[in-house]
């Protein structure tokens, strides 16, 4: 027949038979503690659409419009290492998504979870990405989907003075991961730079300080970092900034002056 393709070789495709551009992936995450898995991410919201525990553990979560699956973890893996995976979350505003979870972690555990397992990193205001750590050593993060291709991951040559010090900070904070590198880099940055300083910068490194030390169990260490910061004179808008440098603004209370 006219029009039909001829020769050897030759198929007929159909509509049904064509590749249609509409996949999903869904990410496959180690889970080596299923009841905590279970209880974290209940707090934080999500649904479990599918519990299986035994002959080998599969769990599904659902929140908003993505999924996560957890599937049998191998016998080695220490979550502590935190090398289990992890996943990317692709958002429009990933600020409110820090909210909504910040918002769930104080009803559920009564503080913002920064520190061990599980665990959320704090969120700069105007920062495209921020992860979640389950209590398998995942990390879940969750990216801006216009983040801008020169990131600023810090490390500008034009800062100096304890500005770099906090910039050095925040890199290791936001971006390695690494709280004790980041409290060793404030802690001698404040005991050699701060005599220098503007106060807005003290402020945000005394915050940070207080918070990486709650964070570190180094609780011992915190009435000082509290009592010089409660001796700055900071104007409210200063408040405010120093607050935005923390993920739980209200580990700062015990050492505002009572200026509002």
């Amino acid at each position: 027949m006219a029009g039909l393709p001829t020769g050897r070789g030759s198929t007929m495709t159909t509509n049904a038979d064509r590749v249609q551009p509409n996949e999903t992936t869904m990410p496959l995450l180690h889970c080596a503690a299923p009841e905590e898995t279970l209880a974290f991410w209940r707090a934080l919201g999500f649904e479990v659409v599918f519990e299986q525990l035994k002959p080998y553990v599969y769990l599904a979560f659902t929140w908003s419009g993505f999924q996560l699956h957890y599937g049998p973890a191998p016998k080695d893996l220490d979550p502590a290492k935190e090398q289990s995976g992890g996943c990317l979350v692709m958002v429009d505003a990933v600020a409110s998504y820090h909210a909504v979870f910040t918002e769930a972690m104080r009803r559920s555990y009564g503080k913002v979870l920064v520190k061990g397992l599980p665990r959320m990193t704090r969120y700069r205001a105007g920062a495209s990405r921020f992860s979640i750590v389950d209590p398998s050593g995942n990390t879940i993060t969750f990216i801006q989907r216009d983040e801008p291709k020169d990131v600023e991951y810090g490390g500008s040559e034009e800062l100096d003075g304890l500005a770099r010090v906090l910039d050095n900070a925040r890199i290791l904070r936001e971006f390695k991961m690494d709280d004790r590198a980041a409290y060793r880099a404030l802690d001698s940055g404040m005991r050699r730079r701060a005599e220098d300083a503007p106060v807005i910068e003290q402020a945000m490194a005394l915050a940070g300080l207080i918070e990486l030390a709650t964070a570190l169990d180094k609780a011992d260490q915190v009435p000082e970092w509290g009592a010089r910061l409660q001796a700055l004179s900071l104007t409210l808008e200063q408040r405010t900034q120093v607050e935005q440098y923390v993920a739980d603004p209200a580990i700062l209370k015990p050492w505002w002056p009572d200026q509002r």
